[in-house]
């Protein structure tokens, strides 16, 4: 079935105002009932002209739809907030902050802390099965175009910052930014990301050497004598991530500090795993992926 899309006209022919996005935000968080969002209590008082517009008549406390998500303490109109969402799921490549402060009307500041919050949004940990493709891959500036005191020696991925990732067939992928590309480490976030049993097709690096002995079935295309396709052993899928990831670093973003490279590759694997489903959909699970996290402006200039 194909995927129906929601045009930037019929995004703002269906949120117009404020009104509209506080009733989507309400009807996403609460589908089955207004709940406490302190004690989960369904005994809920509403007072529509306060700026904490719930008030819970078992533990006394107030509440409204921001409290207990990313969008706490958050000065922004819902409506801002849920045109972000919109930019976030519908921007393949990413959006950068100065875009997004040019799109809504808000300082650059305040759309990159916007940006790095909804990237929050978008972790998973979730359990891959099936068949999966394992791979790594590099990211950062080239040394020749590094002023010589940031020069790192050496050749090849020297001075960048490797990136592991396990995509389903057809399916999810988690992706995170790992100190080394050593055999205990990516093994670990194997056995941590993929169920036993399932098969795990590689390249032909040695760290993957020897994943039949922890419950995988594992088979490798010989990359470094141009083998990349033998049966089903391919990596052709997670390498499609790469591009696209890249594209985004270099097109868009254009640099990810290595202290927030992980929200972002955060962000490209999720949606990237969700790119089949409807607009909607993929916005929904976005804003359901706030619930429960936090990302103050503090924490991530500290």
């Amino acid at each position: 079935m194909k995927r129906e899309k929601l045009s930037l006209s019929e995004f703002f022919q269906q949120y117009p105002d404020e009104a509209s996005a506080v009733q989507q935000f309400v009807e996403w968080r609460w589908s089955d009932g207004l709940r406490c969002a302190h004690c989960d209590s369904v005994r809920v008082s509403v007072a529509r002209n306060q700026r904490m517009a719930y008030r819970c008549r078992d533990c006394r406390k107030r509440f409204s739809i921001r409290t207990g998500t990313v969008m706490a303490d958050s000065n922004l109109p819902l409506h801002t907030w849920l045109t972000a969402i919109y930019l976030a799921t519908t921007g393949i490549k990413g959006t950068a902050s100065t875009k997004m402060a040019s799109d809504l009307s808000i300082t650059q500041k305040a759309a990159w802390h916007l940006g790095q919050r909804l990237r929050k949004a978008w972790e998973r940990d979730e359990l891959l099965a099936g068949i999966v493709e394992a791979d790594e891959s590099y990211f950062g500036g080239r040394e020749k175009n590094k002023h010589l005191s940031k020069r790192t020696p050496g050749r090849g991925p020297s001075g960048k910052q490797a990136v592991f990732a396990v995509k389903q067939r057809d399916g999810r992928i988690h992706a995170t930014p790992v100190d080394r590309t050593d055999s205990l480490t990516l093994k670990s976030e194997i056995l941590a990301h993929v169920a036993p049993g399932s098969t795990v097709y590689t390249d032909d690096h040695g760290a993957y050497h020897g994943l039949e002995h922890y419950g995988f079935e594992h088979e490798s295309v010989k990359h470094s004598v141009s083998e990349y396709v033998r049966g089903q052993a391919h990596t052709n899928g997670v390498e499609s991530f790469w591009a696209l990831l890249k594209r985004g670093y270099y097109g868009t973003h254009h640099y990810m500090s290595r202290k927030h490279l992980g929200r972002y590759v955060s962000e490209f694997a999720s949606r990237h795993g969700v790119r089949k489903m409807n607009t909607r959909t993929q916005m929904r699970m976005l804003a359901a992926g706030m619930l429960g996290k936090r990302l103050r402006y503090a924490d991530l200039i500290a």
